[in-house]
């Protein structure tokens, strides 16, 4: 009779499990993603040149508190918030916008209900899946409720500042609108529009926002305000995907980037009706 050998308490059952499917697609590609998206935004984070290419300025830079008047392609004096860029600036850092701005939005999404369990999946793998054992001999280390949990309750008070940045960047989509006092467009107003247009949806569909609209109420339906049930139940079907949105706003955030940095650059050029 064969007989099955006991589990040691400290045996290492990494990602053990009985599934059969391709359990470890999703946490590899959400590791894959977000690494590039954190690569990349990093190294635009310390260019502090080609970030604006008249009419448009990368959502990435936005807004524009201080400019540099070095800067290759950088922002104009009149998109600056407080002028040009301040003496009392650490000199080991490039004089980049990028810096000073980019901490709230990425705040919002570093703490976003989603991401949470995104990146403890892919990069703690704690665990990695369903009915997935755990990285590590420790199946209890899972902290995210606990270790973390005030850290990321941030997450309501950052919704204040994701929805200040919609305003801020549905701006620059305006005045993409506009080269040299004429009105007209081109490929980078369309793309500098679909952009707040994602980052609407991902944000009017977190949770915080959804808790924000309805949130106290114990039965939205009860009562006579059909105004803010409509509401409720709008982002709702937002937050249904939500996973979607976050996703796709943060490529597109990157492409914009990428695309006004090309045109900056002078490899792309935009086609537009000004030059028509």
């Amino acid at each position: 009779m064969a007989t099955r050998l006991p589990v040691l308490a400290d045996q290492d059952r990494s990602f053990s499990t009985d599934r059969r499917d391709s359990w470890w697609l999703q946490p590899s590609t959400v590791f894959l993603g977000l690494t590039a998206f954190v690569a990349y935004s990093t190294w635009a984070l310390f260019q502090a040149d080609y970030y604006y290419a008249e009419p448009y300025l990368s959502p990435m830079y936005s807004p524009v508190l201080f400019t540099h008047t070095g800067a290759t392609a950088g922002a104009p004096l009149g998109l600056a918030w407080f002028g040009t860029w301040p003496q009392w600036w650490p000199s080991f850092l490039p004089p980049s916008p990028a810096i000073l701005v980019l901490v709230f939005p990425l705040s919002f999404r570093f703490t976003c209900y989603y991401y949470r369990k995104a990146y403890y999946r892919a990069f703690a793998g704690s665990p990695p899946a369903c009915a997935v054992a755990p990285l590590g001999k420790d199946k209890k280390q899972y902290k995210g409720e606990t270790g973390l949990l005030i850290f990321q309750n941030l997450h309501r008070y950052a919704l204040y500042f994701a929805l200040a940045f919609l305003v801020f960047l549905y701006h620059d989509a305006y005045l993409a609108f506009f080269r040299g006092g004429e009105l007209g467009f081109g490929v980078g107003t369309l793309v500098l529009l679909v952009n707040p247009t994602l980052l609407a949806l991902y944000t009017f569909g977190c949770h915080s926002f959804r808790h924000l609209v309805g949130g106290h109420d114990d039965c939205m339906s009860c009562g006579s305000d059909t105004a803010r049930y409509g509401t409720w139940r709008k982002v709702s079907w937002l937050n249904q995907r939500h996973a979607l949105f976050a996703w796709a706003s943060l490529i597109w955030v990157a492409f914009t980037d990428v695309y006004v940095r090309l045109v900056a650059m002078g490899v792309i050029t935009d086609l537009n009706t000004w030059d028509s």
